[in-house]
């Protein structure tokens, strides 16, 4: 059974709402996830059936207000993606997309009417969203990119094409943005429109558990009430705007990887025996242990400051690139750490640390790589941007 590693006490500093919502998604996890997730990782395929229950938990939209969301603070969403992420990065990532890059925007820059179509249904999971801004030859340079849009009467004909979309081919709606008269623009793309195909990702080393796909857009007409019309929503600050919500999660989720990973070790040592004795009685292995729960707990610290800075709507971007950048670094670092403790069953999926670090691979590079954020981080200490 799960243990989770808490030396400097975190759960003290939690509310009683806090508490209930943690207990309640790490229930659903243990009980609904984890028995079948190395199963979906092992077909490469993602556990749709879940997504009503999500919705009905109230995990999808949890942090928005209005439409059937729960509305609920910066912490307690940081907490549903820690557990969610225990199970699985892609887990996460469906409720991370659907939250933070499909929900957000529409609720953030959309019109009423776009509002009113969309959030509800995609609150209770009947309809998925996905967000399409990186293409093949624009990741980190999203400013970069071809997919463009052009005026026809009242409407627009949108060309392109976007690549490593998550919720892809199984998403009702996707956020594309595309450039407009030069500008780039949101618009709401959806499934069955003509000209709008996707082809999914297979082979994968990495989020096999997760819908991984291409978008592709052969002069698809959109009528003008599909625009996000809000004025913050043209340039790159829209789409970076979504990225900063989701980078959020990712360093709460991040944690509950590690934590899964920590916990399958510390697990193993106690009861795996060399030399008539189990390896946790030995000092080089104490030392990985206490190594992965001293920088556990660091994340988690820098996590819950972050949310109440959040809360208190005083988070800057940097800041949550450090935690992104930070997080996923060390989870990764502890899965690696993890699995040389588990010897060669750590290569096995009867474990899950294999299947963690396969992941953080990819959570390592997605919505901004380790080095872009580092970048940022330095941008934000010196005042000197160094990308171009």
């Amino acid at each position: 059974m799960f243990e989770a590693p808490d030396q400097f006490d975190i759960n003290g500093l939690l509310t009683d709402d806090q508490r209930m919502i943690l207990s309640t998604v790490r229930r659903f996890v243990n009980d609904r996830i984890l028995s079948d997730i190395a199963r979906h990782f092992r077909d490469g395929t993602f556990p749709v059936e879940i997504v009503p229950e999500l919705g009905a938990l109230g995990l999808l939209g949890s942090n928005l207000e209005g439409y059937g969301c729960s509305n609920i603070d910066a912490v307690s969403y940081g907490l549903i993606n820690q557990e969610l992420e225990r199970s699985d990065s892609g887990v996460r990532s469906f409720v991370s997309v659907q939250t933070s890059l499909c929900m957000w925007p529409i609720h953030t820059y959309g019109s009423d009417e776009q509002k009113d179509r969309w959030l509800e249904r995609m609150v209770r999971g009947e309809a998925i969203g996905c967000f399409g801004l990186t293409e093949t030859g624009h990741g980190s340079d999203p400013g970069g990119m071809v997919s463009n849009v052009r005026r026809d009467g009242s409407d627009f004909i949108l060309n392109g094409g976007k690549m490593w979309i998550t919720n892809g081919s199984i998403a009702d709606v996707a956020i594309v943005w595309a450039k407009l008269d030069g500008k780039i623009r949101g618009f709401l793309v959806e499934t069955g429109m003509k000209g709008y195909t996707t082809r999914d990702i297979h082979n994968k080393y990495s989020l096999r558990a997760s819908v991984t796909s291409e978008l592709m857009f052969e002069d698809v007409r959109l009528p003008a009430a599909n625009i996000l019309p809000h004025e913050k929503a043209v340039g790159l600050r829209g789409p970076l705007s979504c990225l900063n919500q989701a980078r959020y999660g990712i360093a709460w989720g991040a944690i509950g990887a590690a934590m899964a990973c920590y916990d399958e070790a510390l697990q193993y040592a106690k009861e795996r025996k060399q030399f008539d004795r189990p390896i946790a009685s030995f000092q080089l292995v104490q030392r990985k242990l206490a190594k992965m729960v001293t920088e556990i707990t660091k994340a988690q610290l820098l996590a819950f400051r972050l949310g109440q800075l959040k809360d208190e709507k005083k988070a800057r971007h940097d800041q949550v690139s450090m935690a992104k950048m930070n997080n996923v670094a060390m989870a990764l670092k502890c899965a690696r750490v993890a699995r040389d403790i588990l010897g060669a069953a750590g290569i096995c999926d009867d474990f899950q640390t294999g299947r963690h670090m396969c992941n953080l691979e990819s959570v390592y590079t997605y919505e901004g790589t380790h080095d872009i954020h580092m970048l940022i981080v330095g941008e934000a200490i010196t005042g000197i941007r160094a990308l171009a």
